[in-house]
C-alpha cells in the first residue's frame, strides 16, 4: 500500500531535522558542550552516575537530563560508542567566516588546512593540537572531510567546543583568500626538498597556514600548487611516516611563533 503524501512529507521533514543535529557522547565531550554558551543543546541523556559527576555543567546549561538505565541507554548512538553514560543532542556550531576568524592583526597567527582528511579521530586529534598551540582555525573542505560527529568530539576531548573548525566550499580558493590576508602557505610533503625546521626559522614572525593532505594520496594537485612552499618533516631514517594528526602536532610545534623579547 502506497503511503499518503502527508506521511511521506512528515517522514522527510523528520529525517531533515535529524540531519541538522548530532549526538555528542563521553564525559569530556558532553561536559564541554554543556559549558559552551555558543552550543545549542536539545536533549541530554545521562545515567545517574554521570548526572552526579556532571552536576555543575548541568546547572550551567540549565537543562533537565533524562536519567537512563545504563543497560538500556536510549540515545541513538552507533553500536560500540563508549558513551560513559552521557550523551547530548546538539546543533552544529557556527564559527562564522574565515576572514573574521583568521584576519592576522597582531602577532603571528597559525591556521591548519586539511585536504580530504576524512577520519574523525584524526581530525579530533588535530583540533586538540590546534587548541594547545593556539591556531586560529582548522579549515577543511565541506565535501570529503570529517563533519562534526560524536566520534570526532570524543577524540577532540572538548576542543571541538573551543577550537574553530570551519568547512569551506573550496579549499584552494580559501588558501588564496588567506594569502591575500598576508599568510604564507606551507604544504607538508614527504618528498619536499626543504625540511620543516629550516623553513620554520624563516616564518617565525609571519602569519602561516599549514596544509596537510590525506594519508596515502597526500595533497591534491591544485592544493599543492597553491602552496607557497612544500616542506617535509625530517626523519631519522629512510623509512617510516607519521599519522596526519601527529604530523599536524609536530608542524604546529615546530612553527610556533617565538616569544618577543621584552
Amino acid at each position: 500500500m502506497k503511503k499518503p503524501a502527508w506521511v511521506i512529507e512528515k517522514e522527510r521533514a523528520r529525517r531533515g531535522a535529524e540531519a541538522e543535529t548530532l549526538w555528542l557522547f563521553g564525559m569530556h565531550a558532553v561536559r564541554d558542550a554543556l559549558m559552551n554558551p555558543g552550543r545549542e543543546r536539545l536533549r541530554l541523556v545521562l545515567t545517574r552516575n554521570a548526572a552526579d559527576r556532571l552536576g555543575e555543567a548541568i546547572a550551567f546549561a540549565g537543562m533537565e537530563p533524562e536519567i537512563a538505565d545504563p543497560r538500556r541507554f536510549p540515545a541513538p548512538l552507533d553500536p560500540g560508542s563508549v558513551h560513559q553514560g552521557a550523551a547530548v543532542e546538539v546543533r552544529p556550531l557556527d564559527w562564522g567566516g574565515v576572514r573574521a576568524l583568521c584576519e592576522p592583526g597582531a602577532g603571528s597567527p597559525r591556521v591548519v588546512l586539511l585536504d580530504r582528511v576524512t577520519d574523525p579521530h584524526n581530525v579530533g586529534a588535530i583540533l586538540r593540537s590546534a587548541e594547545v598551540f593556539g591556531a586560529r582555525a582548522v579549515i577543511a573542505p565541506a565535501r570529503h572531510s570529517a563533519p562534526e560527529t560524536g566520534a570526532l568530539a570524543k577524540t577532540a576531548s572538548g576542543a571541538l567546543e573551543r577550537q574553530p573548525y570551519v568547512r569551506v566550499r573550496n579549499l584552494a580558493d580559501t588558501m588564496l583568500e588567506l594569502r591575500e590576508m598576508g599568510y604564507l602557505l606551507f604544504g607538508l610533503d614527504g618528498e619536499a626538498e626543504t625540511g620543516l625546521s629550516e623553513a620554520a626559522a624563516e616564518v617565525a614572525d609571519l602569519p602561516l597556514g599549514l596544509v596537510l593532505g590525506a594519508e596515502g594520496p597526500g595533497l591534491r594537485d591544485r592544493t599543492r600548487t597553491t602552496c607557497d612552499r612544500l616542506v617535509r618533516i625530517e626523519a631519522a631514517g629512510a623509512f617510516g611516516s607519521l599519522n596526519v594528526s601527529n604530523a599536524a602536532a609536530l608542524a604546529l610545534y615546530a612553527t610556533r611563533p617565538l616569544p618577543r623579547a621584552e
